[in-house]
């Protein structure tokens, strides 16, 4: 497998535009708090080094990546935002709850998107065991918070350049 081989999170080969003039929500999941934590810590920490700004960054919890979808709508209803960055951690387990959920918060995470006309990130690990999901968040295959949140900021710029066009 190709990712065995290397760290996702490097960006060195990419333009990153600065987040200095965009607003972000971050919605976590409380479930798999070790992970969803450290997946927190990198999109939070990737959002300030590219040069958002600490008061245009709006954090909350739900109670687990199911309800990343409802919380995401939440907050563009409620906040003006330029993107939502959803950070969840779905462990597969011995029934099919894992396929499920994986679809639905995919499928909602989309719909969130297109309802709103705003950039709604995917930011959810689906792994087969925690070790997996260790290692992507903030192990050796890097931190897919910090992909998360360029991938918010690179959508809030292209945004901005088609609506300025």
């Amino acid at each position: 497998m190709a990712t065995q081989l290397k760290d996702l999170s490097d960006f060195s080969h990419t333009t990153i535009p600065s987040a200095e003039p965009f607003r972000f929500g971050i919605v976590v999941a409380e479930w798999n708090a070790k992970i969803t934590g450290a997946l927190y810590a990198g999109a939070y920490q990737s959002l300030i080094e590219h040069g958002a700004l600490e008061s245009n960054v709006f954090t909350y919890a739900v109670p687990g990546s199911f309800e990343l979808t409802s919380g995401a709508d939440l907050l563009l209803q409620n906040k003006n935002l330029d993107a939502v960055i959803c950070l969840g951690c779905v462990i597969q387990g011995e029934t099919r709850h894992f396929d499920f959920i994986c679809d639905a918060v995919a499928h909602g995470v989309t719909n969130v998107s297109v309802k709103h006309v705003k950039p709604v990130i995917f930011g959810v690990l689906t792994t087969d065991n925690e070790q997996q999901a260790m290692d992507r968040a903030g192990g050796k295959h890097g931190n897919k918070g910090v992909e998360a949140a360029v991938t918010a900021i690179k959508m809030a710029d292209l945004a901005k350049q088609l609506q300025d066009h």
